[in-house]
This record gives structure tokens, sequence and C-alpha cells, in this order.
């Protein structure tokens, strides 16, 4: 089967995840910075910075978010879930269908502003608490209910319950 590609609303996804990194990182450097300064020499030596910070991270963001969602892709196999992602390391994931436990979808305010869900799989014996193993950030509503039913016909499951 071919190798699907996500929704363009996952640029978003992508793109504020990379805006709160990079203004994470941007905050520490300018307490440090700013830790070192005089109040006599703030407008020249820190709004400077600050406006040069706000455009570094807008673009580097922009440049992530491309990047991110162009290396972003999925496939259903006959064996199982296949996903790949990464810009630099690759992650590969496959996940048996004999494996999966469950397929949920979720809507945050970005994915119905955009018009896309995210689809977690849970999975036997994954313990992490916050996320599952299986995820794919962003289909459309109508593909993700596809994809939910055919991964629970899949399973042997009705309606996911």
């Amino acid at each position: 089967m071919a190798k699907n590609k996500l929704h363009l609303g996952a640029k978003w996804i992508f793109r504020i995840n990379s805006y709160i990194k990079f203004l994470s990182l941007w905050i520490i450097v300018a307490g440090i910075l700013f830790g070192m300064l005089t109040n006599k020499i703030f407008n020249t030596f820190i709004i400077y910075p600050i406006l040069g910070t706000i455009l570094i991270t807008l673009v580097c963001g922009e440049i992530y978010a491309q990047l991110a969602y162009r290396f972003w892709a999925y496939e259903f196999r006959e064996d199982g879930f296949r996903s790949e992602r990464g810009i630099i390391w690759k992650k590969y994931s496959n996940i048996p269908y004999t494996k999966i436990q469950n397929v949920d979808i979720q809507r945050g305010i970005f994915a119905r502003i955009f018009g896309f869900s995210s689809i977690m799989i849970q999975t036997a014996g994954y313990s992490a608490q916050t996320s599952s193993e299986g995820y794919i950030p962003a289909v459309s509503i109508v593909d993700a209910e596809k994809i939910r039913n055919f991964l629970m016909k899949k399973i042997g499951k009705k309606d996911g319950l």
C-alpha cells in the first residue's frame, strides 16, 4: 500500500511545537544576557536582540514545520501499521495489527479550526502514560473515522468499545 501524507493542518502542529521549543531556548539565553547588562544600556542591547530573536524563531519554526511535514508518512501494510518521521534522524515504527488494543481520535482546538484529527493507536504492553505507541498527528476528519474503523475491524472489535 502507498505511503500516506498528513493533513496540511499538521504544519500548524509542527510550527507551534517549534515555536515553543525555540522560545524556551531564547528565554534562557535572554535571562543570562539580561543578568549581565545594566539598565543604562537596556534599549540598545536588549530591544534589538529580542526583535531579532522573534524573527529567527519565526523563520526557524517555519523551516522546521515544512521539513517535518515533508518527512512524516504512514501506511497500512498486510501485517500492520508503519510510520516514519524525522528530519535528520529518522524514526520508523511498526505495529502489528495483533498488538493493537484501541484506536482513539483526538481533536484539539487547532484541529477543529483547521479540520483535522489526530489518531492515537494504543498497543498491548506499551507503558507510556502520556502518549501512544502509534500516532498520526493530522488526518482529515473523514479519513480519521475510516482509519479507526479499518483498524478496529482488523483487530476484531466493533465500534471501538
